[in-house]
């Protein structure tokens, strides 16, 4: 029980979503006559209103007996509102009303409320769209081949509904029939020969009908023979005429199909340089041959053929294959257009002549050129003049002798030579032009216009070269204009976009040509493909002078109008500055001092511009005269700091070079020294030693006269004694005695010995004025006159002298 209690829900889902599956619910009521949907139309002009009404019989409809009906719509999926009402039998219904139906087609729905859920018990189809449009351009042809009538039109706008198109066939009785039948949506179908009556008019016109309506085209009134396309007809063969030069003969047969017929053909030509076709109409077909007379001599032509049917009605057949074939040649004719450029020979005497000229055109050529002569005379009757240059080129280097002011030029075929063209070397001499200005044309060509000169001019000379990085010259770049009169000519030989080309041109008088006039020009510009790169010249703490290459001719695609820099650091806009084309540096002023900028250039023509790479630069803290000053500070503080460096490590050497140090006598090793005699007499000596740098081993004195004495009764020539050694004690195993020095007996020079009534003889050692502060005041303390006292044991050397030197110093009492 509780199992089934729990399937009972499940069904009665199942059997609700069976009456709500589409078409399920409204078809089993509908068909138990319950429910009713109806519509005005259903298919109505596209945007008209539609009506339709849904009705309920709730005595038919099982379960809504007792139930209150509510009708609801549903086109498509979107929610409709209607009107309901009941009428006197209990029916129910609804009625709803589209003032503007836009969609092409759409679904209605009437839904119904039952037991809380909504049931779809009804639904209508609706189609909208246009009337079929006209059928128009209808045309038919004929194929001989099985005598079908093929048949072309085009459809109108789509009717969005479906539309059934069929071909009307009505013969010369008036029986309409159903020719034949487009596939698809097709505009073509063909009519088989059982339904056409040939030789006869026949009416042909595009029947397209629909829910909406019907269109037809354009009757057309034919006779099927009339629109009849025939095969294209078979060239034979093709020869010239042996007397008549420039005339060719041609002959062909048409084709079976049409042999029974009479037929109008046209022939057409054109040689493999033209891009367009020579038409010779009113052909008979039947003739079979034609002449034709014009044709260039040497020239290779491609001839075709097609034909129709006489009455003019009918469609001209394909053209026929090419046929080509190559005319008779002849000498050339005509003259040759010259230029020349002369100079005196670097080697002897002679003139240097550098010529050029344009190869003849197809009609003066004749043929196929083979080469060119220059001579120096015309040719004569019975010798040839001697030849300075035989090429196949149309240019031409070769020296004339002195004086030389013609030359003749001609070309060759394999049918003869042309008539000699005179050159007449004239020197570039003449008056030039008042101006010359050129401007674009187009991609491909310039339209040069200059000022003429006060001269009568014969003739002008065009001259246009394109400007490189890389030197090139155009030999055939030039042009000759011999009209006198003409102001404006046309350059269209070599011009190419985006290239500059120097332009000049030349006026020939009657006896000189006058000097050339300049100006450049570009078919058309655009922005540079690069510009130039920046460098850094020069920079200091608030400039910076850069510099950079010109653009390559070949890369600006333009005039160069001018050249914009760019510069920014991180905090601050961005800054620029227009510079003349003509410059190639700049210098940035005003910038911060240890700042980061950001520089780029820009390159313009009058079609735009294009941007450099990026230079990253970074200013001074200084400018170079503060740094050569910071610099030389420094390196003075720097000598100075040496200076004193030294001076504290040598201070010893600096005292002694400003403060010499003068030896003490009292503690001069010199006490140490006694005389020789007095070797064996004990002498007190010091306990402790003055170090000296070297031991002096004997002291000798040598008298001389003393200053402000008269001298003495010794003899003229004689010498004083001999001088008495000085020897020094040393200890056992001391070194041997060495000579040191000898003592003078006098005083300084300069000095003024004082003798006074001192008995002592040691008064010749004393000084005249007091001793220094650091000079020995031994010999002071008997006042500047007194006479010393006795020598003291410890200072051996004037012990010496006393012992030595008593009968020489009387004044003095001895020691």
């Amino acid at each position: 029980m509780a199992g089934r209690g729990a399937r009972t829900p499940f069904l009665l889902r199942l059997s609700l979503l069976l009456l709500l599956r589409p078409g399920g619910e409204w078809g089993l009521w509908g068909t138990l006559g319950c429910a009713s949907v109806t519509v005005g139309s259903p298919v109505v002009p596209l945007g008209s209103a539609v009506t339709a009404s849904c009705s309920i019989q709730s005595k038919l409809c099982r379960g809504l007996e007792r139930e209150k009906v509510q009708i609801t719509w549903m086109m498509d999926n979107e929610p409709m509102a209607g009107s309901q009402q009941q009428d006197p039998d209990g029916t129910e219904v609804s009625n709803l009303t589209l003032p503007h139906f836009n969609r092409t087609q759409a679904k209605l729905w009437c839904w119904v409320e039952w037991n809380g859920t909504k049931q779809r018990v009804g639904m209508a189809e609706i189609r909208a769209g246009y009337p079929p449009a006209k059928p128009f351009n209808l045309s038919c042809v004929l194929n001989l081949s099985d005598y079908g009538l093929m048949c072309q039109w085009q459809q109108g706008a789509h009717s969005h509904l479906p539309t059934s198109v069929a071909l009307k066939c009505a013969g010369s009785r008036g029986q309409v029939v159903t020719g034949c039948t487009p596939q698809g949506d097709s505009g073509h179908c063909t009519v088989p020969r059982p339904l056409l009556q040939l030789y006869r008019q026949m009416e042909i016109w595009v029947s397209a009908t629909n829910a909406l309506g019907t269109a037809e085209s354009q009757h057309l009134l034919i006779d099927p023979m009339d629109v009849a396309k025939l095969d294209p007809p078979a060239l034979h063969r093709v020869q010239s005429i042996p007397f008549q030069t420039d005339c060719i003969v041609l002959s062909w047969e048409v084709a079976r199909s049409s042999a029974h017929m009479e037929l109008q053909c046209e022939l057409r030509y054109r040689t493999d340089e033209d891009t367009l076709w020579a038409l010779v109409k009113d052909i008979p077909g039947q003739a079979g041959t034609a002449q034709r007379c014009g044709f260039l001599f040497g020239t290779s032509y491609s001839f075709q053929m097609r034909c129709r049917r006489s009455s003019a009605r009918g469609y001209w057949s394909e053209w026929s294959p090419a046929r080509n074939y190559t005319t008779h040649e002849r000498a050339p004719s005509g003259t040759l257009d010259a230029w020349w450029s002369t100079r005196p020979a670097t080697v002897g005497r002679g003139l240097e002549v550098q010529l050029r000229w344009k190869a003849p055109r197809q009609r003066e050529a004749n043929g196929r050129v083979l080469g060119y002569r220059v001579t120096l005379s015309p040719r004569q009757k019975g010798r040839d003049p001697p030849t300075v240059c035989n090429t196949t080129h149309t240019h031409c280097n070769f020296s004339a002798p002195v004086g030389t002011s013609r030359v003749y030029l001609s070309a060759y075929n394999a049918a003869g030579e042309s008539a000699p063209t005179e050159v007449i070397l004239l020197q570039r001499r003449g008056q030039p032009l008042g101006g010359l200005w050129a401007v674009p044309r187009g991609d491909h060509s310039l339209w040069v216009s200059w000022e003429t000169p006060p001269a009568p001019v014969t003739a002008y000379v065009l001259e246009w070269q394109r400007v490189s990085s890389q030197p090139r010259h155009c030999r055939g770049c030039w042009k000759l204009e011999r009209d006198g009169a003409a102001t404006t000519a046309l350059i269209q030989d070599g011009i190419e976009p985006f290239q500059r080309y120097n332009i000049s041109l030349y006026p020939l008088y009657k006896d000189a040509i006058g000097m050339p006039t300049h100006t450049t020009a570009y078919s058309r510009q655009k922005e540079p493909s690069s510009a130039p790169k920046l460098h850094l010249k020069s920079i200091s703490k608030s400039e910076a002078e850069l510099c950079w290459d010109p653009v390559p001719v070949e890369m600006q695609n333009g005039f160069i109008s001018s050249y914009t820099i760019f510069w920014a650091n991180s905090t601050s806009d961005v800054s620029s500055a227009t510079v003349n084309p003509s410059l190639s540096s700049f210098v940035i002023r005003e910038l911060k001092p240890s700042t980061l900028y950001k520089v780029h250039i820009m390159a313009s023509t009058a079609a735009g511009g294009t941007n450099g790479t990026s230079l990253t630069l970074v200013t001074t803290v200084l400018d170079d005269s503060e740094i050569q000053f910071l610099f030389l500070t420094l390196g003075l503080i720097f000598v100075l700091l040496i200076l004193l460096l030294i001076c504290f490590q040598k201070n010893g050497r600096v005292k002694q070079q400003f403060w010499p140090n003068v030896p003490d006598p009292a503690n001069s090793s010199l006490g140490k020294w006694v005389p020789v005699e007095l070797q064996q007499e004990p002498l007190p000596v010091p306990g402790a030693k003055e170090p000296g740098l070297a031991a002096i081993s004997t002291v000798t004195v040598l008298e001389r006269p003393v200053w402000g004495k008269e001298p003495s009764a010794e003899p003229a020539g004689s010498f004083p004694g001999p001088a008495r050694p000085y020897v020094r004690q040393e200890a056992a195993g001391s070194p041997p005695a060495v000579q040191y020095a000898r003592v003078v007996g006098e005083g300084y020079t300069g000095q003024q010995q004082l003798l006074g009534p001192c008995p002592s003889p040691a008064r010749a050692l004393l000084p005249q004025r007091s001793p220094k502060p650091y000079q020995n005041l031994w010999f002071h303390r008997a006042g500047p006159l007194a006479c010393p006292e006795e020598p003291p044991a410890t200072f051996p050397l004037l012990q010496g002298l006393r012992i030595g030197g008593a009968e020489e110093l009387q004044d003095c009492p001895a020691f």
